[in-house]
């Protein structure tokens, strides 16, 4: 296991690796505050258009 990560510190490929780890950071961070914004407006849609039924 320390060969392995020992290479990957060394070798220019871990660099890659920790960009896309970084990227992948970045987009996970959008796409949750994307959901949790979604989903707060349509809760709210979905109350009122319930609360309109009734």
């Amino acid at each position: 296991m320390n060969s392995f990560l020992r290479s990957l510190w060394h070798d220019d490929q871990g660099q890659d690796i920790a960009e896309y780890a970084v990227m992948l950071a970045v987009i996970l961070v959008i796409v949750v505050g994307t959901i949790r914004l979604v989903g707060s407006n349509a809760n709210n849609v979905f109350s009122s258009v319930g609360s309109s039924i009734q």
